[in-house]
């Protein structure tokens, strides 16, 4: 296990000391005000939405993420921004989209100094931790370890049959989570913390997890690939209500926001394609997403249009704190606090870029030149632009969910909200191009290229 504890400047002392100076004051003043709740993030890496109970899967693989979400407001059309890792995962802290962070890709790490929830949070008095296991997550990949004050790379074991250097699973995960909390709450009972958790299965390459495959129907030695994919949602499920049951047991419920989601889906066979990233078909794109604060957020569904960046608006809407004006996505909040769960819809845009960057031939232009496609979703109608072939694809996603037929002609012009879409993303890409790209060391390439990023 890598252990990242920031070590603040003397200049960040001096402001911890000021903030914690401000907030012990305004509770003062307060007289018996209530406690500030803490938040926990769980995001699964690779999970669609449609293989889970809740969302309509016929199979019982996630009995305890169901019920998770069953406890508040779960969105039925819930979107990341783009299909890799890093870059959406990037995006759901700090708000903003990848050409903004500059994350765009695996093995591109963020700008330095912009905004994020735990940034936030820690100004405001929380306590910050993340629990990460996906190797496209290290600090050194991504940055992400500037925004938490604790951030925790679980690299403990040999996932992927040994032949690869140290990942971890699921139980890993949970341990380490629960450790942290376990120090937390005896060394700070009083102070509210954010944690995000993140899972690593059931990503490829689908270990075939045979505890829980009789409670799934599956039977024989050699399970198909989606078989298998459903016994490590199972297994994540699992290491899930794990760490569920500790913070019930331990934790006031209205004292925690729990937030749950997945980074991005995974093509199982559609469109003759295996695997996430290189296209912005529904499998990679859709994701499960959900929200609980029982006593605050009512349980329901949303049936609008979301994405993967309302997590940081959202959050701190129902916290009253404001929101850094980088911060893209929907304030969910005011609906959560009502019966009706309908929003005005809106259109927004979608990103897809080739998988990662390594060595220094790729330094030149690494974020405009792996742009490989944009697309934008306007009520039901999907639009996608492929930016190397430059053809075009509109799908109606009510009448025709499983994207079989495109309703335009490839060579078609896009549409004017298409074009501006693909003139912003462009742009900022070109601008980003000009930060340096860092060289990654044999294990990160070995690490990328065993995940399927790298060719």
């Amino acid at each position: 296990m890598h252990y990242r504890r920031k070590t603040p400047t003397t200049r960040s002392r001096a402001l911890l000391v000021l903030v914690s100076s401000l907030t012990a004051l305004v509770a003062a003043l307060a007289g018996a005000a209530e406690p500030q709740p803490s938040v926990v993030v769980i995001t699964v890496d690779t999970l669609r939405a449609d293989r889970l109970s809740s969302y309509g899967y016929d199979r019982p693989t996630s009995p305890n993420i169901d019920e998770l979400l069953s406890r508040g407001t779960r969105f039925t059309r819930a979107w990341t921004v783009e299909p890799l890792t890093n870059p959406a995962l990037a995006s759901m802290i700090t708000g903003m989209l990848p050409h903004e962070h500059g994350a765009s890709r695996n093995g591109l790490r963020m700008r330095e100094g912009i905004d994020s929830l735990p940034k936030v949070l820690a100004q405001n008095g929380w306590r910050t931790a993340a629990v990460v296991s996906n190797w496209t997550l290290k600090d050194n990949v991504s940055r992400l370890g500037e925004h938490f004050d604790d951030y925790l790379e679980i690299f403990t074991k040999r996932r992927y049959f040994g032949l690869i250097n140290s990942e971890a699973d699921g139980s890993d995960v949970t341990d380490e989570a629960i450790t942290w909390l376990d120090g937390h709450l005896e060394a700070n009972p009083d102070q509210p913390f954010l944690m995000w958790v993140h899972y690593i299965e059931p990503h490829a390459p689908y270990q075939y997890q045979e505890d829980f495959a009789a409670d799934l129907g599956i039977t024989g030695s050699n399970p198909s690939k989606s078989d298998r994919y459903d016994t490590e949602i199972a297994a994540v499920d699992h290491e899930i209500s794990r760490l569920l049951k500790w913070l019930k047991k331990n934790m006031e419920g209205d004292r925690m926001i729990t937030f749950f989601a997945a980074d991005h889906g995974e093509s199982l066979g559609e469109h003759e394609y295996w695997g996430h990233g290189r296209n912005l078909m529904e499998p990679g794109l859709r994701i499960p997403m959900g929200i609980t604060w029982p006593g605050t957020v009512e349980q329901g569904v949303i049936h609008s249009q979301a994405r993967i960046v309302d997590l940081g608006p959202t959050v701190l809407g129902l916290l009253s704190i404001d929101a850094p004006v980088s911060f893209i996505g929907t304030n969910w909040a005011p609906t959560l606090r009502r019966a009706s769960k309908k929003q005005p819809e809106k259109a927004f845009c979608y990103q897809a870029h080739r998988g990662a960057v390594h060595g220094t031939h790729e330094s030149d232009r690494a974020r405009s030149k792996g742009l490989l496609a944009v697309g934008r979703i306007d009520g039901n109608l999907k639009e996608i632009f492929d930016v190397n072939d430059n053809t075009r694809q509109l799908f109606d996603l009510e009448k025709d969910p499983g994207e079989l037929e495109s309703l335009v002609d490839p060579k078609s012009a896009p549409s004017a909200g298409l074009v501006q879409c693909i003139g912003e993303i462009s742009e900022a890409l070109g601008s980003l191009d000009r930060l340096k790209t860092r060289k990654m060391d044999d294990e990160t390439v070995e690490q990328l290229r065993a995940l399927g990023y790298l060719e």
